[in-house]
């Protein structure tokens, strides 16, 4: 067992390096053996293109000139159960059957409806040893944002905020100021590079005019969000840039203009967070990063719509302000960044 766990955490490795790439389709990665060493290795790379399982089958072709021996003597490693049906890419269980690959080890099965536990029925079927649940936690929680989203209809929620060491948010007078160090604003590029979509509130938007992309990093950016209930927003603002595809959730429009999507909700008073949420998921929208307001924060804590809270607090004291968002959950890890502190807290559902 541990040389599967060994193997399997390699394969995690890999599939990690297909985040912000892969969206709405799962990080997968796969670890080729023979005798206990690696052959091939690969990961889902860009959505609609190769599964982990082809592009380790084709390094091993590409590495050896006996390759179909060697799989036919090998063990394929896999971190989410292979598929059995036809998506934009041919069935992986198919593929494994195909080169009697004789050993499959799983972390974690798939909920996808087309999916869950037909991949590895199929595998068993055609005399293929399959052993499933090895680093299941670990696998479980690669893919959280897409586990989410399908076993909840919505995207994985992460909360990000800044905050002084006493507490507070924001200037009273809605001024912009900032709180983190630039180690930490580089990290938020990072996180933002990550997930599919970034919210924030109208006054926040007014604020700090934000373009909510990476600028500071290598990356894609992702969607944005803006609840603008009366459509207030200059036309000017960097939001209205049309460099990305950028929801406008309020409560006149609903239209499409250039990369602008207006999203009308007619209770908008009610049920934003749930309305928000399900409008992302139609989108196909895996995570949502809502960077603010305190009011925009509060309201997806309120409705327990939420699943990571990411906090910066930094070392500074203003004794005045707005307060920052109270949330109750699990404290995950803490970590300096330089002389700010990044504490992430898991909801507690």
């Amino acid at each position: 067992m541990q040389t599967h766990q060994k193997f399997i955490k390699r394969a995690i490795e890999l599939a990690k390096l297909g985040a912000g790439n892969v969206s709405p389709n799962p990080m997968v990665g796969a670890v080729i053996t023979h005798d206990n060493l690696i052959i091939g290795e690969g990961y889902h790379q860009n959505y609609g293109e190769a599964h982990a399982e082809v592009n380790a089958v084709n390094e091993v072709f590409k590495n050896f000139n006996n390759a179909p021996e060697l799989l036919k003597e090998a063990t394929i490693y896999v971190t989410l159960e292979p598929c059995a049906h036809f998506g934009k890419t041919p069935p992986c269980a198919n593929l494994i059957i195909k080169h009697q690959i004789p050993n499959v080890v799983i972390g974690c099965l798939d909920p996808f409806d087309s999916v869950n536990g037909k991949g590895v029925e199929k595998l068993k079927n055609a005399g293929i040893n399959v052993t499933t649940g090895v680093l299941e936690e670990k696998c479980l929680a690669l893919n959280k944002r897409f586990f989410t989203k399908i076993q909840k209809q919505r995207p994985y929620v992460i909360l990000k905020w800044a905050q002084t060491q006493d507490g507070y948010f924001s200037p009273s007078d809605g001024s912009q100021k900032w709180i983190s160090n630039d180690l930490a604003k580089t990290l938020v590029h990072q996180w933002r590079s990550e997930e599919d979509c970034v919210l924030v509130g109208k006054k926040t938007a007014l604020a700090d005019n934000p373009q909510l992309n990476v600028r500071l990093v290598s990356g894609r950016n992702p969607l944005r969000a803006v609840i603008d209930k009366n459509l207030e927003l200059p036309k000017l603002h960097h939001l209205f840039d049309n460099s990305v595809k950028t929801f406008v959730f309020n409560q006149h429009k609903t239209a499409i203009e250039g990369q602008t999507y207006y999203i009308g909700i007619e209770d908008f008073d009610y049920f934003l967070p749930q309305y928000i949420l399900y409008q992302l998921y139609l989108q196909d929208v895996q995570s949502l990063i809502i960077e603010g307001g305190t009011k925009t924060l509060q309201a997806f804590i309120d409705a327990n719509l939420w699943d990571e809270a990411r906090i910066i607090t930094a070392p500074t004291y203003w004794g005045e302000g707005l307060m920052a968002p109270k949330l109750k959950g699990e404290v995950i890890t803490t970590q300096k960044l330089d002389n700010n502190l990044l504490t992430v807290i898991k909801a507690k559902h």
